[in-house]
């Protein structure tokens, strides 16, 4: 892998350089900075370090990479820094502070007097790998390198571009809190804190991707979580090696988590710090990338997917009912068009009261060509609406339900009732809280419409039985992707199904296997 990192030296390059630079093949910043120095340490000529850098970080042809070479009390000093990460008010007052000194204040240990004394800044560390100054400037830190010391100074002068923490569009809420979490790592994990003040949360940081150097944050309580767990997604997440993470979680959890084809989700996705807090308090554990809104719960299972923060925001018995209402959602996306589609195939299946159902007039169109086609159009107009701009949408929304629903049914290649329970299907699907599961449940969906017209109720039972085994083979970091269904646990699976009033919820769920089960302590006699 060629360093393409690497910038040229300003001025004319000598052929020996120029010869050697084409020659260089680093996989990594390590080897990098090796190969153009021979070791990975700081120089102690400054002139040395500002050459490495042009070499290694394209200092010279970035121009958002700044070197500005100063004299403080006697002493030659590097400041290093990209422009567009740095807070220019914090680095105001420490080279004030600096420009300040005189050379007889300055001890024969210069660089700890430097540090100790004379820089005004509370997060600051020393650091005596080359490499590890480059990284850390291009994570927004600012670097001083001091003539005739081979360790250098490292600021967090961090300020990364970044919007406020809005309400997520998709979990949205009538009641609650209105901020989610954003593109920065810093901010996500503040929110996480302002709503667990625990000195038992741990927020572990660490860095994945060669190129990238993305930071990667692993959150838990650590007197609930499982700490096999912890250790488990801890060594996973050290063990990816990878050119880097640009699309941040997603391409975390292909890593980390080895699912094959199967398109069910094993981690839940949410962007509101208060449904991460509460897993967090029930023993889950949480990852967070940098770059990305949206936090990684692990382990998850098929029910977790299924509920939403709303329901915890109304009363027990609402929240009791707005719940029944999204699972007859979710089973109407999955085996509603699967179901008529049969009773119009078998007739003879159809009870008296459900005569009505089935086609007057059979369309054009065979009636499995028409829920593709429908399927596909939903489709469609769902990436349509993503990218059509606001103003547009309006109109966008005329075309798709005037000019190609209603004119497609009156020329007869679609019939009514297949728009109307595709209709059904979809809103089921909208009404999914996770995306990712929508977009899964529709491709089960669509293979139950094939089994169904090709091998009719043999065809919905085996392809149903499937189905159930494949998700209960599912294993979620060791645990049964359909629990509390399978395994059966009758009171976690009645707490599924009925929002428990707070007081009642005194158990932490044994899916978590966390240390500490009990939520609600018994109050003392």
């Amino acid at each position: 892998m060629p360093d393409r990192t690497a910038g040229s030296p300003v001025g004319k390059e000598s052929p020996e350089h120029a010869r050697k630079r084409k020659q260089e093949y680093s996989n990594s910043l390590v080897e990098s900075v090796k190969y153009w120095q021979g070791d990975d340490k700081i120089p102690t000529d400054i002139e040395k370090v500002k050459g490495t850098l042009k070499d290694v970080s394209g200092l010279g042809e970035s121009f958002d990479l700044v070197f500005r070479e100063m004299t403080f009390a006697g002493r030659k000093f590097g400041y290093f820094f990209v422009s567009g990460f740095a807070k220019d008010n914090i680095m105001q007052i420490v080279l004030a502070r600096l420009s300040m000194l005189d050379e007889k204040q300055i001890s024969a240990d210069a660089l700890r007097a430097f540090f100790d004394l004379y820089i005004p800044h509370i997060q600051v560390e020393l650091m005596t790998s080359m490499s590890q100054t480059i990284n850390k400037v291009f994570q927004g830190y600012s670097v001083f390198y001091i003539e005739q010391e081979s360790t250098s100074i490292v600021l967090d002068t961090r300020n990364y571009p970044a919007r406020g923490p809005d309400e997520p569009s998709l979990e949205k809420v009538v009641r609650g809190a209105r901020d989610g979490f954003n593109e920065t790592l810093l901010t996500n994990v503040a929110l996480v804190r302002r709503r667990v003040r625990d000195p038992g949360l741990k927020v572990e940081i660490m860095q994945v991707g060669r190129r990238t150097q993305t930071d990667v944050s692993i959150l838990y309580i650590d007197d609930i979580a499982d700490i096999r767990l912890v250790e488990s997604i801890r060594k996973k997440i050290q063990a990816v090696d990878v050119y880097g993470l640009p699309l941040a979680d997603k391409q975390l959890e292909e890593a980390i988590i080895q699912k094959g084809w199967n398109p069910y989700p094993l981690v839940r996705y949410s962007e509101r710090p208060d449904v991460v807090a509460d897993h967090l308090l029930d023993g889950s554990v949480v990852i967070l990338v940098d770059t990305s809104p949206s936090v990684m719960i692990m382990p998850t299972t098929f029910f977790d997917l299924c509920q939403h923060a709303e329901e915890n925001r109304q009363t027990a018995f609402m929240g009791t009912y707005l719940r029944w209402i999204r699972f007859l959602g979710i089973f109407a996306s999955l085996f509603l068009l699967p179901l008529w589609l049969l009773l119009v195939i078998e007739p003879g299946l159809k009870p008296a009261y459900l005569q009505i159902l089935g086609p007057q007039e059979t369309g054009k169109l065979p009636l499995l060509l028409q829920f593709v086609l429908a399927e596909f159009g939903v489709d469609l107009m769902r990436m349509a609406s993503i990218h059509t701009p606001a103003p547009l949408a309006t109109a966008m929304t005329l075309v798709a339900a005037i000019l190609l629903g209603e004119i497609a049914v009156k020329t007869g290649v679609f019939v009514y009732e297949v728009i109307l329970y595709m209709a059904f299907a979809a809103v089921g699907m909208f009404a999914t809280p996770s995306y990712e599961l929508a977009l899964a449940n529709r491709i089960v969906r669509l293979i139950l419409l094939f089994a169904v017209a090709f091998f009719k109720v043999h065809g919905l039972i085996i392809g149903i039985t499937i189905y159930i085994i494949v998700l209960t083979l599912h294993r979620s970091y060791n645990s049964s992707y359909l629990w509390p269904f399978i395994p059966f646990n009758a009171k976690a699976m009645f707490n599924i199904f009925v929002r428990q009033p707070v007081l009642n919820n005194k158990d932490r769920p044994s899916l978590n296997k966390p240390k500490d089960r009990t939520k609600m302590r018994n109050k003392q006699k």
